[in-house]
């Protein structure tokens, strides 16, 4: 008997073996951190399809170039609200296919100006920001450096998405390398590393902070101490305009947001929520959000003219806080919203996002949970035409109306396959989504 139960186990070690090494079985776990995904989909062979299919792309044909309106031009669309109105969509589901590839590595989404799109991805040993062709996915240029953060529970690759501004592309990778890129070329403008720039060390998930650029400034969060946690550089020249504050920060985007009448910038750290003077970083307010693990990851939103919702972990759930007074008020705190790294929208006075992977929708004005359906996973939405774009943690696209009386999915079909966190972008009515291992445009706009 023990002599079966060891062979048992030699045939056990030996066929895993041959599965890793031979067919490339890989783990990773999901949004909870707590369920494996399973596929054949390894970095290596990642990265050699992605080289193999690059390698193979056919000289592009000689096209004029036709002014065109830059619309997603930052994290999640304009004011990084996760909203795409700049014309209707398809409510005719499955989408047509424009184009299917393989991409590098990453959590990062899409920017789109002058007919391309930008991301970041990692590549081998270096992170690699790329533009490819909106109509046909055809790789234009890429900019590569020598970096590779890997972590076993979020996976390896660069967090942040690519802002363009004014002809340039402002990209952050995930181990403090800031790159300003000529958009048609792909060259370097001005490089820092805002780590090493602001004496900082690194987050244990790494930097997620898209930069954001306001009024000629382009806003970073290092988390250095003794006064550089927020940085501001010029955008033309990469100078230090000003710094601020010493929190250690955490995975949240910046925004800027006019609350209380007073247009400001809006920053999450690891332990607050802040309201910051753009012009000089001075703090004008701040509320305690203390998240378990300091893994404050989602956008606040702006509810009225004088609110903001912010949620996160199931410890830490959501509140609504309203700035009119002084100190600031929490209107509501409860836990019917928790979007974890999964960032929610705002529409007609309710807000929708992904309840610890359910689909959700709760009262902005009061923090009653309307309804509760639908298992996307840890994946993101957009809203569109009244609708949830929902991208699913397994790659699928669904469409779900915005309504607070009930929920209603109307669409779903399978659009990339392997494990998705990354945001869906939408410009002049494609649709572009990715994850670590393949990215797709569909027509969405009509």
């Amino acid at each position: 008997m023990k002599k079966k139960i060891l062979g048992a186990l030699a045939v056990l070690v030996v066929g895993g073996v041959v599965l890793v090494k031979v067919f490339g079985l890989h783990f990773e776990l999901d949004g909870s951190a707590t369920r494996p995904i399973v596929n054949f989909k390894s970095p290596e062979k990642r990265d050699a399809a992605v080289e193999q299919h690059r390698a193979a792309q056919p000289a592009p044909p000689p096209v004029p170039l036709v002014p065109v309106r830059n619309y997603w031009t930052d994290f999640r669309g304009p004011g990084r609200l996760g909203i795409y109105d700049e014309m209707p969509i398809l409510t005719s589901w499955p989408l047509k296919q424009l184009w299917k590839q393989p991409i590098g590595g990453g959590y990062a989404s899409f920017v789109v100006a002058n007919g391309f799109a930008f991301t970041i991805e990692q590549r081998r040993e270096q992170e690699v920001v790329a533009a490819y062709d909106v109509a046909t996915g055809r790789e234009k240029w890429t900019n590569a450096w020598e970096a590779h953060f890997s972590e076993s529970m979020g996976g390896d690759g660069p967090r942040t998405t690519p802002v363009y501004d004014d002809g340039r592309v402002y990209a952050l990778g995930a181990e403090g390398e800031l790159r300003v890129l000529d958009a048609a070329t792909g060259k370097v403008v001005w490089n820092k590393n805002i780590l090493t720039d602001n004496g900082a060390t690194n987050l244990q998930w790494a930097q997620s902070a898209s930069p954001l650029i306001v009024d000629g400034k382009v806003i970073v969060l290092p988390g250095g101490k003794g006064g550089r946690s927020v940085v501001a550089y010029d955008k033309l020249t990469g100078n230090r305009v000003w710094s601020s504050l010493d929190d250690q920060q955490a995975y949240v985007s910046p925004i800027v947001a006019t609350l209380a009448g007073q247009r400001q910038l809006l920053v999450v750290s690891a332990s607050r929520v802040m309201g910051l003077t753009i012009d000089a970083g001075k703090l004008l307010w701040e509320v305690p959000w203390v998240v378990q693990f300091d893994m404050a990851a989602t956008v606040p939103i702006v509810v009225a003219p004088n609110r903001f919702f912010i949620s996160s972990t199931a410890e830490s759930g959501a509140m609504v806080v309203e700035l009119d007074g002084n100190p600031p008020r929490v209107v509501w705190k409860n836990k019917k919203m928790k979007t974890k790294f999964n960032d929610a929208v705002f529409y007609s006075g309710h807000i929708y996002g992904l309840d610890e992977s359910i689909l959700a929708c709760v009262n902005a004005e009061t923090g009653e949970q309307k309804w509760k359906g639908g298992r996307y996973g840890y994946g993101q939405i957009l809203l569109a035409s009244g609708n949830l774009v929902v991208l699913s943690e397994r790659g699928e696209l669904a469409l779900v109306k915005a309504d607070p009386g009930g929920y209603t999915e109307m669409a779903k079909f399978d659009a990339i396959s392997g494990k998705t966190w990354n945001n869906p972008a939408i410009a002049n009515g494609v649709l572009l989504v990715r994850n670590a291992e393949e990215m797709a445009a569909f027509q969405l706009g009509k």
